[in-house]
């Protein structure tokens, strides 16, 4: 008998559409399992083939696809599917997610899409769209488990069996109890666990904790979940100014928005705007526009550095050799910054730095740049001689390299902080902005030094 043939290791989804069925998605799906496959696959469709996909796609197929797929690109799947499928896969979704597509879409489309959900999950979306986007409630999950404070425990976990049974499959409690008043006032927590294994006559107010940890709904989404993560919870209640409780935000949620969270420091990190949608789907017009924002301010602040050039230009044709190691200078001042604000900003997005840390932060880095500035002085010097420039020169390039080293660590060092006070993004001190600020008053810094040490430019 002959063996049965091994499933092939890829397939492409524009080929399946050739000929469309369940089935032959259901193969796709199996033999394409990467999330970042198949939206690349998906992403390449044009509108025939989308619509194709579309058409064959069910509530199965279809939540299992889009639930993989970034919300850009799952709002464009879910806009070519039958709309009574479309409300079926969104209604499928977990509440956070079929939120972060809803949100990807024009308000006609979203109405569309949310008329054909059924009514209580569309109100539940409403009320989750009805937030800011970089908010903490715009995260969370409305689904919560409370009992009141006098309930016993058995009482308490015969309500819970009751609560959880009306919940959605995919609602996440976080594994916590929360307890409320009888106007849904947040007035303690207890841990799921503890209230199922405790006696039956033992009182709720005996086992909860009191002292709950909660963000309001518009705080940061980034602060929210570094609070959970710093605190190691399950979860976290969203609660409004009389404290009652709006949802909760999970661990899951909490990891989610730090990974954007650190896509987008990233890219502000690089000198460009944070990306709207994937990179695979951006258009150049997009990236362009995102980019050259940044770039235009970078060449508007890089301009005074030809200005401080300019205004030691009696300096520089009196002692020519001194722009031998303009390039040299700036760049080792830019690269000492880049290098301290990259593992700040990084430090800051963890919660590992915070403001009352400056000084700590000062002294370790002033100390690590007070060593480099030696060693990179003695580079200096090397590279002078290799040049065959006097020994004042050769002097005023080291302590130039040191002083700059320095000052850049300084720089680098308070700036992050300083924006954080101010609730500006840290990471908008991006690499080129900090080679910029210190390639100016690195100059400066130099001629300077060169006017104090050079005989050539006494009375310049």
């Amino acid at each position: 008998m002959t063996p049965a043939s091994p499933p092939p290791r890829t397939i492409e989804l524009a080929q399946v559409l050739v000929s469309p069925s369940t089935r032959a998605i259901d193969l796709w799906l199996e033999v394409v399992p990467d999330p970042v496959e198949r939206e690349a696959q998906v992403g390449e469709l044009d509108a025939a083939e989308l619509e194709r996909l579309g058409e064959v796609l069910d509530a199965e197929t279809g939540e299992e696809l889009v639930s993989t797929l970034e919300p850009h690109a799952a709002g464009d799947l879910l806009g070519a599917l039958p709309l009574a499928t479309a409300g079926i896969v969104l209604d499928a979704l977990n509440t956070d997610l079929a939120a972060d597509i809803l949100r990807e879409l024009d308000p006609a489309e979203r109405e569309r899409l949310l008329g054909a959900v059924p009514a209580g999950q569309a109100a539940v979306l409403r009320s989750l769209l009805a937030w800011p986007e970089h908010s903490a409630a715009a995260h969370m999950v409305p689904d919560v488990l409370t009992v009141a404070a006098d309930a016993t425990a058995a009482d308490a976990v015969d309500r819970l069996r009751t609560d959880a049974a009306q919940l959605r499959t995919d609602s996440q409690t976080g594994g916590y109890v929360f307890v409320v008043d009888a106007s849904n006032r947040l007035e303690g927590v207890v841990a799921f666990r503890a209230l199922v294994l405790a006696p039956a006559g033992v009182r709720v107010a005996e086992l909860m904790d009191d002292d709950v940890i909660t963000v309001a709904p518009l705080d940061d989404p980034e602060v929210a979940a570094r609070t959970l993560l710093d605190q190691r919870l399950l979860a976290i209640p969203v609660v409004d100014t009389e404290r009652r409780v709006l949802g909760i935000i999970t661990a899951d949620a909490a990891a989610d928005i730090a990974e954007e969270e650190a896509t987008e420091d990233a890219e502000l990190q690089g000198g460009s705007q944070p990306l709207d949608t994937p990179y695979l789907r951006a258009s150049p017009w997009q990236l362009w526009k995102k980019r050259i924002i940044w770039l235009l301010v970078l060449f508007v602040a890089e301009a005074y550095t030809g200005t401080v050039l300019r205004a030691f230009e009696d300096e520089l044709d009196a002692v020519v050799s001194l722009a031998f190691f303009i390039p040299l200078l700036i760049g080792t001042g830019g690269n000492t910054g880049t290098q301290i604000t990259t593992t700040l900003v990084r430090a800051m997005a963890t919660g590992g730095v915070r403001l009352r840390d400056v000084g700590r932060v000062l002294r370790k880095e002033m100390a690590t740049a007070g060593m480099i500035a030696i060693a990179m002085a003695l580079a200096g010097i090397i590279r002078a001689f290799t040049l065959g420039v006097g020994w004042h020169v050769m002097l005023t390039v080291s302590v130039s390299l040191a002083a700059i080293v320095l000052w850049a660590a300084f720089i680098a060092s308070v700036l992050p902080l300083l924006l954080k006070k101010t609730r500006i993004d840290p990471a908008v001190v991006s690499a080129p902005m900090i080679a910029t600020i210190v390639d100016g008053t690195g100059l400066l810094i130099y001629f300077m030094i060169a006017k104090a040490l050079l005989p050539e430019l006494a009375g310049l």
